[in-house]
């Protein structure tokens, strides 16, 4: 009996609170008597209990319970430690790979801003080519006149000297008020010729952005005789009907010139290729069917003021432009160009042109009467 009763308090001893913070004891023990001996079930319970004089050691078990949790405790931090190891591992592989790809993203961006820069620049060499023959034809003008005048001032200065010997004091004043008036000429057409020179230099170079107070009519009217000028230079047969509606009221504008010029030149080129290509479909029509072909090429160039912005407008009687493709023109590359007369480029920077001005392009048309490209500008 007194067996039992040991066992029973060492039970209740090892399961008080105090202890069972040190340690947690099997869950289930099965104590069982009879008349002649005690068995517990676990034998290993025995075994933590019995110390080698056969007595029970409480201080034993506690001290075992104490090594046990120790080693818990290393064995979970050491598990901690191997997963902090793992993580950090994983974090520097990361890091690591995130650095590797965004070296790849900044170098493939750095190309993609080489190759938009090459391509603008290539439009802008496009769009000088469509100029050249107008600005050979515009300079031709005014050096003629220069030439004209500076013959005639010789003769008169000739016949000045003339009347001076004979004492025609009068007479050779007149001839130099007339050379005076020829050199005054002369200098208008030498600035003319100067000021085709300085804008042809001027649409090509790489501009800073900086906006500057510019006559948008005289803008307008500028690129509108270089490109039919420099479109009859290549073709010869090319004849087209201009109209222009300025308005004088407007004054200046404060625009990058270069910029807006080049939107310009970019509308009336495309103006052009659109009558153009009619008047050749009407002509092949004609001929078929033993006719003359009615259609008159006409383009209209016009501004208006409206409110706090100005209105430009290039308009055209061409075929005008299908539905379909209505919605793609001015994405970049798109064009409904032959292969090797468009880069579709020139309406997708017209677009990001007039947008970083503040503005806004858009277009109407209408299929087999023609187009008209509007863009409004802020004053």
């Amino acid at each position: 009996m007194k067996y039992i009763f040991f066992i029973f308090f060492a039970i209740v001893l090892l399961r008080s609170d105090s202890f069972s913070q040190v340690h947690q004891l099997p869950p289930v023990y099965e104590i069982r008597s009879d008349t002649s001996a005690v068995q517990v079930v676990d034998s290993s319970f025995w075994q933590l209990l019995e110390d080698t004089d056969g007595k029970w050691s409480f201080e034993r078990l506690r001290e075992e319970n104490m090594r046990q949790a120790i080693m818990n405790e290393r064995l979970a931090r050491e598990n901690e430690l191997e997963k902090i190891e793992l993580i950090e591992k994983q974090k520097k592989e990361l890091e690591a790979q995130v650095a590797e790809r965004t070296n790849d993203l900044r170098r493939s961006l750095e190309d993609l801003k080489s190759t938009q820069a090459q391509l603008i620049q290539s439009e802008k060499m496009a769009s000088l080519g469509e100029l050249t023959a107008g600005i050979a034809h515009e300079i031709q003008n005014p050096l003629n006149f220069v030439n004209n005048f500076s013959e005639v001032n010789k003769e008169l200065l000739s016949e000045m000297k003339d009347e001076m010997d004979k004492g025609n004091i009068d007479d050779a004043k007149e001839i130099a008020n007339d050379v005076i008036a020829n050199e005054e000429k002369i200098n208008h057409h030498g600035k003319r010729a100067d000021a085709i020179v300085k804008g042809m230099l001027q649409h090509n170079r790489s501009n800073n952005g900086v906006k500057e107070p510019t006559d948008i009519n005289s803008l307008a009217d500028e690129y509108l005789r270089l490109a039919y000028h420099g479109l009859r230079a290549k073709d010869k047969s090319f004849n087209a009907t201009l109209d222009t509606d300025y308005d004088e009221t407007i004054g200046n504008i404060n625009i990058v010139p270069q910029d807006i010029g080049r939107v310009i030149l970019n509308l009336i080129t495309n103006a052009f290729y659109a009558v153009d290509e009619k008047k050749k479909a009407s002509l092949e029509k004609s001929s078929l069917q033993n006719l003359t072909s009615q259609y008159e090429p006409t383009i209209l160039v016009s501004t208006k003021k409206i409110g706090n912005k100005v209105e430009i407008k290039v308009a055209d009687n061409g075929n005008g432009i299908h539905q379909k493709v209505l919605d793609k023109i001015f994405q970049p590359f798109f064009t409904t160009k032959p292969s090797g007369q468009g880069t579709g480029l020139g309406l997708s920077l017209s677009y990001d042109i007039v947008k970083a001005h503040g503005g806004k392009l858009k277009v109407e048309t209408i299929e087999g009467e023609g187009t008209e490209f509007i863009f409004l500008l802020p004053i």
